[in-house]
């Protein structure tokens, strides 16, 4: 067995090639995350209003190290999307106002942005991204043709759910702010896989999911909110805010942070998962990524079909790669029920997808194993 697989709780039967959807969480960090839930119920009312607010902050700090910003520009959310729609609610927009966003958005909250364009009247863009792209310069000029007058807000992911492209994003963000356009990036696939610095970006907003590739607790996500910005940004859900025990430090963070009675232990478990990265995770990743160019290779000889980007540079811990119409409708099911093997197949712009991503529990044998199933059934 992959002793490094044995670090995770996962299925030892199973061959998981779906990190990408809800990440696994190790043992070391489940374990960090179920002594916060044993203090939490040994003494509840002092864990609720006086221990967590430290434990939080301390969370804050070692992510603001870890993704480059101020801890005090740090929510945490349960996930992105909950995130993203908290500051879709802060939004005043008008009629004809635009939202621009790719097409290779996540569904979910492509779904989020258009409740809001039926309320508003504003319009949500997407534009077309093809995905023959060959060099930075051609992404940003397909991107940048759905900029107008009227463009409000530019939504854009750093790395794409369906498509799995790494976006280069940071050209992208610096015009938008030179034409005081609001940028809002989606970096839910981001910490833990790629090297992130915030500041650097010089976004107004970013969400990331620590559940994934930093691989938190389920339920472990921030959204970074620049300074700038505070003054208006409100919570969907008020609570005691300033009259409550958090002893701050901002009324900013106050009226975020407690919302009503929840299990926070999640977010707690933050600094143990970076430990657990920079030890375990970190010095492996390279080799992750040489294990997913040659899935990348792969996919093209087992299925006969065109890649979705052309070259390393798009391609982090994950590869989508489109399937050929004469596959099993039912093929996840196969694939798991026949081979064990765990891995997302979904529809995007009339394509069906097998999205593989690879952590550092995987091996080349289970893409081997993928590749052999997949060359059974074509």
């Amino acid at each position: 067995m992959n002793q490094i697989k044995e670090n995770f709780l996962i299925d030892s039967e199973t061959i998981f090639l779906n990190h990408g959807s809800y990440g696994a969480c190790p043992r070391p960090v489940f374990e960090e995350y179920q002594k916060w839930q044993r203090m939490l119920e040994i003494q509840p009312v002092r864990f609720q209003t006086e221990t967590v607010y430290s434990a939080l902050k301390d969370s804050r700090v070692a992510l603001g190290e870890f993704v480059g910003c101020e801890e005090g520009e740090l929510l945490f959310f349960q996930n992105p999307t909950t995130a993203i729609s908290n500051v879709i609610y802060n939004l005043e927009l008008k009629s004809e106002d635009e939202i621009l966003m790719t097409d290779h958005e996540y569904g979910a909250l492509v779904r989020a942005w258009n409740a809001l364009g039926r309320r508003t009247g504003a319009n949500i863009i997407q534009q077309n991204i093809p995905t023959n792209l060959v060099t930075e310069e051609d992404f940003i000029n397909a991107f940048w043709k759905g900029v107008t007058e009227k463009t409000k807000v530019i939504f854009i992911s750093q790395i794409t759910s369906p498509t799995a492209l790494i976006f280069p994003i940071k050209k992208i963000i610096k015009r938008a702010k030179e034409k005081g356009i609001l940028t809002i990036v989606d970096g839910a696939h981001v910490p833990g896989q790629l090297d992130l610095k915030i500041n650097d970006l010089g976004c107004d907003f970013y969400t990331g999911a620590l559940h994934k590739w930093l691989c938190a607790p389920k339920g472990t996500s921030f959204l970074f909110v620049k300074k700038e910005h505070h003054s208006w940004m409100k919570p969907v859900i008020y609570s005691w805010g300033k009259n409550g025990d958090d002893p701050g430090p901002t009324e900013f963070l106050q009226d975020f942070q407690w919302q009503g009675t929840r299990d926070m232990s999640s977010f707690l478990t933050i600094p143990k998962a970076i430990e657990f990265y920079h030890e375990c995770i970190k010095p492996l990743q390279e080799k992750c990524r040489q294990i997913n160019l040659e899935a990348y290779s792969k996919f093209q000889v087992a299925l006969g079909t065109s890649p979705l980007s052309e070259g390393a540079g798009w391609i982090g811990q994950m590869v989508s790669h489109p399937l050929p119409i004469d596959m099993p409708e039912d093929l996840k099911k196969i694939l798991l029920d026949d081979h064990k093997i765990e891995i997302p197949i979904f529809e995007w712009k009339g394509l069906n997808l097998i999205r593989i991503s690879i952590q550092i529990y995987n091996t080349k044998k289970d893409v081997e194993s993928l590749m052999s199933a997949l060359a059974s059934l074509n």
